[in-house]
């Protein structure tokens, strides 16, 4: 491959704004990455800085959903343990409680294996 803006030369690499080859004098090198020299630096930078924002969010993605397993899961149990306290006395609404609790339990599982995706 040879230099987009020197034919005559071959290109070191390639710009990661405008995937273009280029020679040694064309690329400079930003945040480990080569952009075009005095055309797509401040392009690369920002674009560096948002993969390592990307990356920094994906990491607490997964404690977040791990902490809603955790709520939803202990909320489902008092949902579930006073439903079936109360079985004898509500009847029907009791029974409320219980499938109440049996739906937070499975957004709790739900959460939970969301959470393992991100680890």
């Amino acid at each position: 491959m040879n230099c987009f803006y020197h034919a005559e030369k071959s290109a070191i690499g390639i710009c990661k704004y405008c995937n273009r080859g280029l020679c040694s004098e064309c690329a400079t090198v930003i945040d480990d990455v080569i952009a075009c020299k005095n055309r797509h630096e401040s392009e690369v930078h920002q674009l560096e800085q948002l993969t390592a924002r990307n990356l920094f969010q994906s990491k607490r993605v997964g404690g977040n959903y791990m902490r809603n397993a955790v709520f939803y899961g202990l909320v489902s149990v008092a949902f579930i343990g006073f439903g079936w306290w109360t079985l004898q006395w509500l009847g029907l609404q009791a029974v409320l409680f219980i499938v109440l609790g049996v739906f937070l339990l499975y957004a709790a599982g739900a959460n939970y294996f969301e959470a393992r995706k991100y680890k």
